[in-house]
């Protein structure tokens, strides 16, 4: 059962929801960005962690 919950969790961190406030709170301490940022950005790039990575990156 544990093993579930960590295999859910690892999924969650593929994407950014950004309607989910505890999903903008993580992100934006993750990936130091302010939470206006991450919305303008996930709705540019998508909802994928890697491509905001990669945005963020350039």
């Amino acid at each position: 059962m544990v093993e579930k919950i960590q295999e859910r969790l690892d999924q969650d961190r593929d994407r950014i929801d950004v309607s989910e406030e505890h999903e903008c709170r993580y992100w934006t301490e993750k990936l130091g960005v302010s939470y206006q940022a991450l919305k303008r950005i996930v709705a540019e790039v998508g909802p994928l962690a890697r491509d905001v990575r990669r945005h963020l990156a350039r």
